[in-house]
């Protein structure tokens, strides 16, 4: 029955009709197929007269799902069965109430699978892409437990403190590469079109040129015949880079590996996996997942191969009767406070309170570093603009000087 409903793709079907009271009426529905079209629409009290499905020639290309409307989903889910409202009708609400039509169709093929018989997490799991494992274990543990209303709350609030943190390194990192990626082509606009006017003023000196502004000009000469190749190696190599990335784990390991050792950008990927790791295990924790089971989800979530082996390797351990503390402890990635944390959650019970509290303070040590990785960096970059723009400029301007002096 699963399979069946995965299958199903949702359309858009345009309909005419009356409504209760008898008055004309039209508009748009989605469903799976003409006849679930029509049955919704008398469930609504509309009669239909007409109804077809929407063409879908020169329609606009639909927005991508992003991770901020699986989090307003998982939001109003959780309002909606808080408030004693049924899954299927819920599903109906926020469908017709979501911005996106792109997230719209994705809940009504949820609750397409739903009706079909299949429960919340196997629907959920039909579309990995958009739900992970660990999103559909908790859904999962929360229907067993007869609690997924707090269980949706809890989904929602932890996406979005893993957003914000993903959100706070994507902002360190992404800051010194736009300022690189605008020195490049500021100095190829200069190389290309500035530099050869020069070029043509000191060919009428007659006089020979220093070598910085030698190296310039033929620098310059190099670029105007090979600009296309210079755009074409760069844009391959990144292209290669980002293909050979996705299917070599060999070098994502010693690409990870290698960004942990380095300085202050290590120590911010260790922070913000430490508090990712404690975040989700918390989490999982508080939904009353296996440990063993949540270890798995977590190695998941943690965004790092190295550490993604390491609590591979601690659940293993786990599952043999060795304690979480312990197991943290071998693996060598966790200082001893997270530790010694973990370790008073075990004895006291309390293992979900002491990974929130981790990940809290992990979160802050997060954000302190980032604000000083940035003022660490701008000096930086101000200083490889200024050696690159301003070395170029006073190569262009060394031969004026030079006649000026000897005049």
């Amino acid at each position: 029955m699963a399979t069946a409903a995965k299958t199903q793709k949702i359309s858009t079907f345009v309909w005419k009709g009356t409504d209760r009271k008898g008055r004309t009426t039209k508009g748009e529905i989605k469903s799976v197929n003409l006849g679930n079209a029509r049955a919704d629409l008398r469930r609504q009290g509309i009669r239909p007269t007409k109804i077809s499905k929407q063409s879908t020639l020169f329609q606009p290309r639909k927005k991508p799902i992003k991770t901020k409307d699986i989090v307003y989903f998982t939001r109003q889910m959780a309002t909606m069965l808080k408030a004693g409202v049924p899954m299927v009708t819920a599903f109906d609400i926020v469908a017709k109430g979501h911005s996106n039509p792109s997230m719209s169709d994705l809940i009504f093929s949820l609750k397409a699978s739903v009706e079909s018989g299949s429960n919340f997490a196997e629907s959920l799991a039909m579309h990995p892409v958009r739900f992970n494992e660990l999103y559909v274990n908790l859904v999962r543990a929360g229907e067993a437990a007869g609690i997924l209303d707090d269980i949706l709350e809890k989904l929602a609030t932890y996406l979005e403190k893993i957003e914000t943190l993903k959100g706070k390194i994507r902002s360190a990192m992404f800051y010194p590469m736009a300022v690189l990626a605008v020195a490049f082509i500021v100095t190829l606009i200069l190389l290309l079109f500035v530099i050869p006017v020069f070029e043509d003023l000191f060919n009428d000196f007659g006089s020979e040129l220093p070598a910085l502004t030698q190296f310039v000009v033929q620098l310059s000469e190099f670029a105007q015949k090979w600009w296309w190749l210079m755009i074409g190696i760069i844009g391959g190599a990144v292209f290669g880079f980002i293909y050979i990335k996705k299917r070599s784990p060999r070098l994502n390991h010693f690409l990870d590996r290698a960004i942990l050792k380095m300085p202050v950008i290590g120590e911010l990927i260790h922070k913000a996996t430490t508090a990712r790791f404690a975040r989700t295990l918390s989490t999982m924790f508080a939904a009353g997942v296996p440990l063993v089971e949540a270890m798995e989800s977590v190695a998941g979530a943690a965004g790092n191969v190295v550490y993604e082996q390491a609590i591979l390797k601690m659940r293993d351990d786990v599952a043999t009767g060795v304690s979480l503390q312990q197991s943290m402890e071998d693996a060598e990635l966790f200082n001893n406070m997270v530790v010694q944390m973990v370790a008073i959650g075990e004895e006291s019970g309390s293992v979900d309170d002491m990974l929130s509290k981790v990940a809290d303070f992990y979160e802050e040590e997060v954000d302190a570093l980032v604000d000083s990785l940035t003022s660490l960096l701008e000096p930086m970059i101000m200083a490889f603009l200024g050696v690159v723009v301003g070395g170029l400029v006073i190569a262009m301007y060394l031969p004026i000087f030079k006649i000026a002096a000897a005049i």
